[in-house]
């Protein structure tokens, strides 16, 4: 086993003739802003389809409009959609034995599809801006509909264990002793003297 203060040589590859390191170096940034910019538009709206294409109760368009809905009710822009699909999966299961509830989503979805459309020209999941769509959620905060799903997600996007960490929420610790022995003076996230 090798000593963990070994150095480990470094390869030297030469720049092809005409390429200094800063062109190099502008050009991999120019690269990678493109990538950026295509996994932030292209490539997240296409995950997203294929995430809503799995409500094949109430059907993709329907499970398109659900999926910005509900990151639009609970924002993490750091949390993927693949956990709020996991958040409502549980609704659409319901709803597959709950002929009124069926009804409660298809037709709130459609009728936030067509708010959409008088005011913006699109569906809802098509408005870009979150400003946008957020005016339109005003309008229909109060009803059942929103007020259902608002109510289910709460707990069905918190309460997911694998979403915990991604919040820095270690879980519950009483069954481990409590937290005065487990982390209740951890503060590592606060500078320091040294």
């Amino acid at each position: 086993m090798k000593d963990k203060h070994e150095r480990i040589p470094v390869v030297e590859v030469g720049a092809p003739p005409g390429l200094s390191r800063r062109r190099f170096l502008a050009a991999g940034s120019m690269v990678a802003l493109g990538v950026g910019a295509l996994s932030a538009t292209g490539l997240e709206a296409s995950a997203r389809e294929a995430l809503a294409r799995e409500f094949t109760l109430l059907g993709a368009e329907a499970g398109n409009t659900l999926l910005v809905l509900a990151r639009d009710i609970f924002p993490h822009d750091h949390i993927e959609d693949r956990y709020y699909r996991q958040a409502l999966a549980p609704l659409e299961a319901q709803a597959a034995d709950d002929a009124e509830l069926r009804q409660l989503l298809a037709e709130g979805t459609a009728a936030l599809d067509e708010l959409a459309g008088a005011r913006f020209q699109r569906p809802y999941a098509a408005i870009e801006r979150e400003s946008d769509r957020l005016v339109l959620l005003y309008q229909i905060e109060h009803g059942a509909f929103f007020q259902r799903l608002k109510g289910h997600l709460v707990t069905g996007f918190y309460d997911n264990k694998e979403v915990w960490p991604l919040f820095g929420y270690e879980g519950s610790s009483w069954e481990q002793g409590g937290y005065l022995n487990r982390g209740f003076n951890d503060i590592d996230w606060l500078e320091q003297d040294a």
